[in-house]
């Protein structure tokens, strides 16, 4: 029950970040890696406007090992399978 209530609460708290245009918990801590900017001259690959399905498909695959990384497992291994979702949004609906 109390689990079923935290996420209710984190989908609801999520739901509203992303309906003011408010990164969900989590997500601007990419940017620590994944420039925001297109002038950044970085061999990581941006994120926004990348097809949400594909941030959360790398994410899980981080997650669980499938795909190597030098940090990103650890990072994803943070996150449940909502927050990547939420995450993975906020990001394909940035612009460029």
């Amino acid at each position: 029950m109390a689990r079923a209530l935290c996420a209710l609460i984190f989908a609801t708290g999520a739901g509203l970040a992303n309906a003011a245009g408010l990164p969900p918990p989590g997500a601007a801590s990419c940017s620590g890696c994944h420039a925001a900017s297109a002038n950044v001259d970085t061999p990581v690959p941006r994120l926004a406007g990348v097809k949400a399905e594909d941030i959360a498909a790398a994410m899980r695959a981080y997650k669980s090992g499938d795909k190597a990384g030098t940090i990103m497992g650890r990072v994803a291994k943070g996150f449940d399978d909502a927050e990547i979702g939420a995450v993975a949004a906020w990001w394909a609906a940035q612009k460029p």
